[in-house]
C-alpha cells in the first residue's frame, strides 16, 4: 500500500537530509537570539476563518470530533498558533518576543512539485519591535541559515517589497480604494497567469493606457536595494513619495550587511491579508521552483486573537521546495545517516560471541555509536566487509586471541591493525567519547 498522495516516507537516507536541513534552520534560529516553541497539530477551525475567511476551509483538511460540536482543521501555516500563542501569554513576556518552531502542517490541495499536502516548515516571528531592523534580523537569520546549507547570492535572492509602497503607488496611478484588494490579488498572481490576461484585469480595474503600462512596470521591473527611490518611480512614472515607506526598510537591510542578498521587486505584495508592511519572499535564481521561503510584517494579528496590540514581523521556509534546491545543487549528495564510530564483528568462540553484548554496551556508554554483525558467519573477511559498508572508522574483532583478554582493533580506513586488553578498550578506541 502506498503513503497518502502528497505525503512522505523518509527512509533513513531521507531523514539524514531532513535532519541535515533542519540542523541548519534551528542553528541559525539559536544564533540569532530565537527560542523554539511548538503547537498542536490540529487547532479550532475557526482560528484560520477569523483570519482568512471562510474561503480557506476549502484548501484545509478540517473535520469534527464524532459526537462533538466543535470544528478542528489540521494546521495549514504556524502563524495563527503563533499569534493564540502570544495572545495567551499578554504582557507577561518579555519584549520582543522571539519564537521559531519546526513542525508540519497539512494542506488540502492538489499536489504538484515543490507543494505536497504534508510538509515541514521553518517559522521565524519577532514580535514586539515596531522597527524595520526587526524585519532585517528575521531576514539575515533565514539567509545565515541557507548559506550554512552551501548556498549563496549567486544561488538564491531575496526580494523586498512594501505593501503601504504598493498601496500608494496604486493610488497614484488610479486604482480606487474599493478596487486596492483586487489589485493586490493581481500583483500577486502576476507570474501565474499570461501577461495578456494580466493586463485584462488590470484594466479592470479602471486604469487607462498610460497607468496600465506604469502598473505592468511596476509589477514585473527588479532593482538593486540601493537604487534610488526616484529611478524605481520613475519606472511608473511616479512621483518618489509614494515609496518613502520603502527608506527604512532599506536602510535597515543594509544596516544588517544583506544588500549582496537583496533587490526590490513591486510586484510581491504577498496573497495573505494580514501582512501590513515590508513584505518579502527568497527566490531561486534560476528559477526553477517556487519560492523557497516568504514573509512580511503583520502588526495587528496577536489583536485580532484577544491579545495587546503587538507589531509582529515573521517568515515560513518549507523544506519541499529547499530540498530540491539543494538537490540539484548537489549540495546534499555527501548527506548521510550517522556511520557508526566502532563495529564489533565475533569471529571467535562461543565465549566471545557471548561477550558481545557486554562489550557493546560498555562502548555505547562510553559514547561510542556502537554496531555489530548479526550474521552467524565466523568468516572474518565478511564480517569485515560489513563493518567497512557500514562506514565505521575501525572494527572491533572477538577472535582467537579473546580467551587471551584480549581483542583486534582494524583501522578500516588505513587497514592497520593492532591487539588491545578487552580491559582497556574504551581507551584504546579514545577514551570516553562523553567528556570528550
Amino acid at each position: 500500500m502506498r503513503s497518502p498522495k502528497g505525503t512522505r516516507d523518509f527512509y533513513p537516507p531521507e531523514m539524514a537530509v531532513r535532519q541535515h536541513i533542519e540542523g541548519a534552520w534551528r542553528k541559525a534560529s539559536v544564533i540569532h537570539g530565537f527560542e523554539e516553541i511548538e503547537g498542536p497539530n490540529f487547532e479550532h477551525l475557526e482560528l484560520y476563518t477569523l483570519k482568512s475567511g471562510d474561503g480557506i476551509v476549502s484548501e484545509l483538511f478540517s473535520f469534527r470530533r464524532q459526537g462533538g460540536d466543535d470544528d478542528y482543521a489540521l494546521r495549514p501555516e504556524f502563524t495563527p498558533t503563533l499569534a493564540r500563542m502570544a495572545a495567551a501569554k499578554g504582557n507577561s513576556v518579555t519584549r520582543p518576543i522571539k519564537w521559531f518552531a519546526v513542525p508540519s502542517h497539512f494542506r488540502a490541495e492538489r499536489p504538484q512539485r515543490g507543494r505536497l499536502r504534508e510538509f515541514r516548515q521553518w517559522n521565524v516571528d519577532m514580535l514586539g519591535l515596531d522597527d524595520p531592523s526587526a524585519d532585517a534580523e528575521v531576514v539575515s537569520t533565514a539567509i545565515s541559515a541557507l548559506v550554512a546549507l552551501g548556498l549563496g547570492p549567486e544561488d538564491f535572492v531575496v526580494r523586498l517589497s512594501h505593501r503601504d509602497a504598493v498601496a500608494a503607488a496604486l493610488g497614484a496611478l488610479g486604482v480606487k480604494e474599493d478596487s486596492m484588494r483586487s489589485a493586490f490579488e493581481l500583483l500577486d498572481r502576476r507570474d501565474k497567469i499570461e501577461p495578456e490576461e494580466f493586463a485584462r484585469r488590470a484594466g479592470a480595474l479602471g486604469l487607462d493606457e498610460s497607468a496600465l503600462a506604469g502598473f505592468d512596470r511596476l509589477a514585473r521591473t527588479r532593482h538593486p536595494l540601493t537604487t534610488p527611490m526616484s529611478t524605481i518611480a520613475d519606472t511608473a512614472g511616479l512621483p518618489a513619495s509614494v515609496l518613502a515607506p520603502m527608506e527604512a526598510y532599506r536602510e535597515a537591510m543594509e544596516a544588517a550587511g544583506l544588500s549582496a542578498f537583496c533587490e526590490w521587486d513591486l510586484g510581491i505584495v504577498r496573497g495573505l491579508a494580514y501582512y501590513t508592511g515590508g513584505v518579502f519572499e527568497i527566490h531561486d535564481i534560476g528559477g526553477k521552483e517556487r519560492a523557497i521561503a516568504g514573509g512580511g510584517r503583520y502588526d495587528g494579528l496577536v489583536e485580532l486573537f484577544g491579545g495587546p496590540p503587538t507589531s509582529a514581523v515573521g517568515f515560513g521556509m518549507g523544506d519541499v521546495v529547499l530540498g530540491l534546491m539543494l538537490e540539484e545543487r548537489g549540495l546534499v549528495e555527501s548527506v548521510t545517516p550517522p556511520s557508526p564510530d566502532v563495529f564489533v564483528v565475533c569471529g571467535g568462540d562461543d565465549a566471545a560471541a557471548e561477550a558481545m553484548p557486554r562489550i557493546l554496551g560498555e562502548l555505547r556508554r562510553a559514547g561510542f555509536h556502537a554496531r555489530r554483525s548479526y550474521r552467524s558467519t565466523r568468516n572474518v573477511g565478511k564480517l569485515l566487509g560489513e563493518a567497512a559498508k557500514s562506514g565505521a572508522r575501525s572494527a572491533v574483532i572477538l577472535g582467537r586471541e579473546f580467551e587471551a583478554g584480549e581483542v583486534t582493533i582494524k583501522d578500516l580506513e588505513s587497514g592497520e591493525q593492532r591487539t588491545a586488553a578487552i580491559a582497556d578498550l574504551v581507551e584504546s578506541l579514545g577514551g570516553n567519547k562523553e567528556q570528550s
